[in-house]
């Protein structure tokens, strides 16, 4: 039996939860309580971060990415990385989008709501850290908790100045998503991809569980909300993918709003890790944080700080990428998109080792 350690309301147990029920694992969840992170999740990862999966042979592995393809190798689905080239680095690139990027709006939508969405998150935070509290109990840590997490809000560039541009981004994404699901089950055709499950961590946990976002996607993207549930329900999937290797026109505006707002963050996040990285001895631990920089959303630049560890998530699609020995039909599509060509070449690589991020 598998055991994930997480909460309904963190992120990132979403993506992992979704990813074991489409794939027909057997799994128990456990509430990630105080007494779990104490005894359970630090002991065994050496970080305080979920979700965490103890698999069937008692390895703990901590990591939403690192999860899926270890037990990738255990799952008699069909792979959730697509075989072809074009799905498979679409699929790929869209996992970075929701884990690294989707994460502004989830957070701006889920802290800056207060009468809305407070006393709802409050309760939750407390929940899991104190399942069987008195109420009272749950709503005081559920407020000291969340004021930690609200903290990290200005962090993202999510400030007075560009929460207007957030929120037209992220509706103008909802219509983009909302036309691609009307017509496909899922990203690439009748089952979940990679990108999928890089995509409902931030759609689930906070803009449709929340209330004030989970309103706005239900009014909004019927479409998207639809999706969700899909992709959250016990139900598996073994459908086919799109044929011939084609990826859909309506995931074009999905790609090209990465490009615009993503893709430079990522290149300027790599010129700061190289610049860090050439005073440091090899394998030296990256810290979470490299300074700030500053990002640009609808037209509108904010400072945020520099978030080096999204660089281990785009060496993905990038090692992909490069192990192609044709990529010119890859090239045309990813062109298409907005991205530049050849994909950036990272000089600095990194490496988990200990559930820690190194340089090499």
């Amino acid at each position: 039996m598998i055991t994930l350690y997480g909460a309904e309301m963190s992120l990132y147990s979403g993506k992992a939860r979704s990813y074991l029920r489409k794939q027909g694992f057997e799994f128990e969840e456990i509430k990630a309580s105080v007494n779990v992170y104490k005894n359970i999740i630090v002991p065994n990862t050496g970080v305080r971060f979920i979700p965490v999966v103890k698999t069937a042979d008692g390895r703990y592995l901590q990591d939403t990415s690192v999860i899926i393809d270890e037990l990738e190798k255990q799952s008699g689905a069909p792979s959730v990385y697509p075989s072809t080239p074009k799905q498979r680095l679409v699929s790929q690139l869209l996992e970075v989008y929701g884990d690294e990027w989707l994460l502004i709006p989830a957070m701006h939508y889920r802290w800056n709501f207060p009468q809305q969405n407070q006393p709802f998150i409050y309760q939750e935070f407390g929940s899991a850290v104190f399942p069987n509290g008195p109420k009272f109990l749950k709503r005081y840590v559920g407020k000291k908790l969340g004021a930690k997490f609200r903290g990290f809000v200005p962090g993202l560039g999510i400030t007075e100045k560009s929460i207007p541009a957030i929120e037209h981004s992220y509706v103008s994404l909802l219509s983009e998503l909302d036309v691609h699901f009307a017509q496909h089950e899922f990203l690439l055709g009748a089952r979940p991809s990679i990108g999928d499950f890089g995509l409902i961590g931030p759609l689930y946990a906070h803009l449709y569980r929340d209330p004030a976002p989970g309103e706005l996607m239900r009014k909004k993207a019927p479409h998207v909300a639809k999706w969700v549930e899909r992709m959250i329900s016990d139900e598996t999937f073994d459908g086919d993918l799109i044929g011939d290797d084609h990826v859909p026109k309506t995931l074009l505006p999905v790609l090209l709003r990465m490009s615009r707002e993503q893709l430079p963050v990522i290149k300027d996040t790599q010129l700061r890790l190289d610049d860090w990285r050439a005073q440091q001895d090899e394998g030296a631990t990256v810290p979470r944080i490299l300074g700030e920089h500053h990002i640009h959303i609808e037209g509108v630049e904010v400072s945020r700080k520099v978030l080096p560890h999204s660089l281990w998530k785009w060496q993905r699609p990038f090692d992909f990428y490069t192990s192609l020995e044709d990529s010119s039909e890859v090239d045309r599509m990813l062109a298409q998109a907005g991205f530049e060509m050849p994909l950036t070449v990272p000089q600095t690589r990194l490496k988990r080792i200990n559930n820690l991020v190194h340089a090499l």
